[in-house]
C-alpha cells in the first residue's frame, strides 16, 4: 500500500490521539521504504532503513503507533520486550529469536490466507469425500457397512454405474440442503495433541540445522483415531484437511521470507532497560551492554538462520521505545545509537487528551462499553460532564500515584461500570444515564484515599 505520509498520519489519527511528531516520523520512515523500491537497484542496497526511538512514559501510545502502522501497510509485525533478551551465556532469550518469531508469524498469516483462497475448492473436494463415506462401494470398500437404521430413506446402491451416479447426485442434493445434518459418519481424524518439547540452550536449534519438533513429529507414527461425527462437523474437518493439502507451502515460505526482509517491522519495547548508566560499573550493566552488542548485528543487517531458511535483516524496520527516566539514549553504546537516527519524544497525556481518547477514536473506550452493554439490551448514555469528570480523575490519580497514561482510563471505567456490568441481564430499567454525580459518588472515596487508589485505580 503506497500511502503518502499525510495519508498515513490521517489513518493513525483515527485510532491514536495526539503525538503528531511521532506519527510524522513513522510515516516518513514507512514512505522511505516505498521510495527505496523505486531507486536504481545498484543504489537500493546501500539505503538502510531509518530506525526510530520513541521516547515517552508508559501509556502514551508508543506500541499502538507501531502496531497500527503494521496493520495499515499489511507489514509483518513482532513486538518484543528488550528486557527478555540477555547476552549469550546468561539466562534469557537469544536476540535472533525475534527474527525467527517474526517469520513464523508471517508464515502462519500467509498460510491462513492461502487456505482461505482455496476454501471453495477444498469444500468441493471435501464434498466428494463425504459422498464416498455416505455411499461406499461394497466391492472396493468391504469394511464399510451400510447402517440399517437411517433417518433418511436412501435408494440402495448397486453396481450399475448409472444407478450409482443417480443415487450420488440425490445424496449430494440432500447434503447441500442440510437433510443429512443429523446423520453420523465414521471419520479417521488425526490427533494433534502432541507433547511440546522445549530445548533450553544458549544457541537456537535452527542454527544447528535441527528442528526437533518436526523431527519428532516425523519419527512418531501419526496418531489417528476413528470418530463418529455428525455430517456438518465431518465436512468442516474434511474441508480443513483439503485446504491444508492445497496450499503450496514452498510458495508460502518464499513469500513470507520476502515480506519479512522487505517490509518487516520489529518493535523493541523497553529498550532503556538494557541500557546502563555511564556512571555505574556494576555487574548487571555488563550484561546489558552485552545485549546491546548482540542486538547490533541484527539491527545493522545480518543473516539469521531459521528453520525455513536464511533471513536477511538489512531492511527490517526497527522501532524502539522506552521511558528513559533514569538513562538517556546517549547512554546506549555508540554503534547502536548510530543505527537509530530518528529520536522522537512523545507527549505525556492530560485531561484534554483523556476526553478525546474516551470519545473520538474508532475504537474509543466509551464505544466499547456501550457496545458490550447493548448486547444485554441496556442503553447507556454518558453525559459530557461525566466524561470530563472521568478524565479529570484519571489525570489526578496519575499525578498522585504512578503515571501510566491512558491505561488508567481502563481501570477507572471498569470500576465505574462494575455494578452495571454485573446487573445488566436483570435490569428492569434498560436505559442508564451516567452523569457527573454518578461518577463522583462511585469514585470519591477511592480517589481521596491515596493508599486505596494505588491498589484499586
Amino acid at each position: 500500500m503506497n500511502l503518502k505520509p499525510n495519508e498515513i498520519v490521517k489513518e493513525l489519527d483515527k485510532y491514536i490521539i495526539g503525538q503528531h511528531n511521532a506519527k510524522r516520523s513513522v510515516a516518513i520512515a514507512l514512505r522511505n521504504r516505498w521510495r527505496r523500491q523505486q531507486v536504481p537497484e545498484d543504489l537500493r542496497d546501500e539505503i538502510a532503513p531509518k530506525n526510530i526511538i520513541l521516547i515517552g512514559p508508559t501509556g502514551v501510545g508508543k506500541t499502538e503507533i507501531a502496531r497500527r502502522l503494521s496493520n495499515l501497510t499489511d507489514s509483518p509485525f513482532n513486538k518484543v520486550e528488550a528486557s527478555k533478551f540477555t547476552e549469550i551465556g546468561y539466562v534469557g532469550r537469544d536476540v535472533e529469536s525475534m527474527v525467527r518469531d517474526l517469520l513464523e508469524l508471517t508464515v502462519n498469516m500467509l498460510r491462513s490466507r492461502e487456505q482461505e483462497a482455496v476454501k471453495e475448492k477444498a469444500h468441493q473436494i471435501a464434498e466428494e469425500r463425504m459422498l464416498d463415506l455416505l455411499l461406499p462401494e461394497s466391492r472396493l470398500k468391504p469394511s464399510f457397512k451400510k447402517e440399517e437404521e437411517e433417518e433418511t430413506e436412501l435408494e440402495p446402491a448397486t453396481n450399475d454405474a448409472g444407478t450409482s451416479s443417480s443415487t450420488r447426485e440425490k445424496l449430494r442434493k440432500m447434503l447441500r440442503e442440510g437433510k443429512l445434518n443429523s446423520r453420523y459418519v465414521d471419520l479417521d481424524v488425526t490427533d494433534r495433541a502432541m507433547p511440546v518439547v522445549e530445548v533450553f540452550s544458549n544457541i537456537g536449534m535452527e542454527e544447528m540445522g535441527i528442528n526437533f519438533r518436526d523431527m519428532i513429529g516425523n519419527l512418531l507414527p501419526k496418531n489417528t483415531k476413528r470418530r463418529k461425527v455428525k455430517v456438518p462437523e465431518a465436512m468442516e474437518i474434511l474441508s480443513a484437511e483439503e485446504a491444508q493439502n492445497l496450499v503450496d507451502m514452498d510458495k508460502v515460505v518464499k513469500e513470507a521470507i520476502h515480506k519479512v526482509e522487505q517490509s518487516g517491522i520489529i518493535f523493541l519495547d523497553e529498550i532503556d532497560k538494557i541500557v546502563g548508566s555511564n556512571g555505574s560499573q556494576s555487574g548487571p550493566d555488563v550484561s546489558r551492554e552485552g545485549v546491546q552488542r548482540d542486538l547490533l548485528p541484527i539491527v545493522e543487517g545480518s543473516v539469521v538462520t531459521t528453520k525455513y531458511g536464511p533471513v536477511k535483516t538489512d531492511n527490517i524496520l526497527f522501532i524502539a521505545s522506552g521511558a528513559f527516566h533514569t538513562v538517556k539514549p546517549s547512554d546506549m553504546i555508540p554503534e547502536l545509537q548510530g543505527r537509530f537516527p530518528i529520536r522522537v519524544e512523545l507527549d505525556a497525556l492530560g485531561r484534554k487528551e483523556f476526553v478525546r481518547i474516551l470519545t473520538e477514536p474508532k475504537n474509543a473506550l466509551l464505544l466499547q462499553y456501550l457496545a458490550l452493554l447493548r448486547t444485554e439490551g441496556v442503553d447507556v448514555v454518558f453525559e459530557n460532564e461525566a466524561v470530563e469528570e472521568i478524565a479529570r480523575i484519571a489525570e489526578e490519580v496519575n499525578d498522585m500515584t504512578d503515571n501510566i497514561g491512558a491505561r488508567r482510563l481502563y481501570t477507572i471505567m471498569e470500576y465505574l461500570l462494575e455494578d452495571i456490568l454485573f446487573d445488566a441481564p436483570d435490569l428492569i430499567e434498560k436505559k442508564v444515564v451516567i452523569d457527573k454525580a454518578f461518577v463522583e459518588e462511585k469514585l470519591k472515596d477511592i480517589k481521596d484515599d491515596e493508599d486505596l487508589s494505588r491498589y484499586i485505580l
